[in-house]
């Protein structure tokens, strides 16, 4: 038997301003009922290609659930999707809540849950051939043409219970590429080759060696990050020649919560975060690779 080729996307929800959802999972009747139509916008890029399944997730996660190492949400729609049982036409396989509860590795963490923009993951399966032809052009039309359907649209509102100002659909490498920029204009931009390179290359090292930025070095799924004291701190700055004694405390202290925000983000993200304690300045990058 031919293995089939997974493609990864989302229908990406930006909700109206000061909107949440009074619940981020559907039933699965009405997963059903968004997956149609979900199919049927997909339609133009999937029309010729007749083997081709999809599987949809009717839970609305924060984008950092979904871009964490191994992308374990499509994973497990994907896992799901080869479990279920086959046929010979193409599936619309739709998973959603049973008892007020998704399936094991598709619950949406309620941390999370207050954030304007919401991702719905769906995985396209199916013979590598058709596949790579539809991922090809959905990689070079979804983010110009993949607005989704008004209908498709307001049943997500309806489904949801919260008004919503866009709804489109983005291969995951769109959505990554969103969210750099997001994370950019967020003053977040010197964090993010972290991520990227835990998302895409998990084998391989990162630093975040930009001060004033705190230190931080990735390695094999963790996040080191130098914890300094006020005096190991200064040696790694520059340009505070004619600060006083109060004002570097304050600078201190405001280094510190940079270190908290970057360390709460990363673990976001499915990074493991360690502060690795650093006696001085000139041996911390040593310290953090042992």
């Amino acid at each position: 038997m031919i293995e089939p080729v997974y493609s990864f996307g989302l229908l990406a929800l930006e909700l109206c301003p000061g909107q949440h959802l009074p619940s981020a999972q559907l039933t699965v009747a009405q997963s059903e009922q968004l997956g149609s139509l979900l199919a049927e916008d997909l339609r133009p890029w999937i029309g010729p290609h007749a083997a081709i399944d999809i599987s949809l997730a009717g839970a609305a996660f924060d984008p950092v659930e979904i871009l964490r190492p191994g992308w374990p949400v499509h994973a497990e729609i994907a896992r799901l999707t080869h479990l279920a049982p086959k046929s010979p036409d193409s599936r619309l396989l739709c998973f959603g809540a049973a008892d007020g509860r998704m399936p094991e590795g598709l619950q949406p963490d309620p941390v999370h849950a207050q954030g304007p923009l919401r991702w719905l993951p769906f995985v396209l399966s199916g013979p590598a051939e058709q596949i790579h032809a539809v991922q090809d052009g959905m990689e070079a039309e979804l983010m110009e043409r993949g607005m989704a359907g008004a209908a498709t649209a307001l049943c997500a509102q309806q489904l949801f219970a919260a008004d919503i100002e866009h709804a489109r659909y983005m291969t995951l490498h769109d959505g990554v590429a969103m969210m750099a920029m997001q994370y950019g204009h967020s003053g977040l931009e010197t964090v993010w080759p972290l991520i990227e390179t835990a998302l895409f290359a998990p084998q391989q090292s990162a630093w975040l060696d930009a001060p004033p930025e705190p230190l931080v070095y990735l390695n094999a799924g963790t996040a080191h990050i130098a914890l300094l004291d006020e005096h190991a701190w200064l040696k790694l700055q520059s340009g505070l020649e004619g600060k006083n004694g109060e004002q570097l405390e304050t600078l201190f202290q405001m280094f510190q919560m940079r270190q908290r925000q970057i360390a709460a983000l990363l673990e976001a993200h499915g990074l493991s975060v360690e502060f690795d304690f650093c006696a001085d300045a000139e041996s911390a990058r040593d310290t953090l690779q042992r």
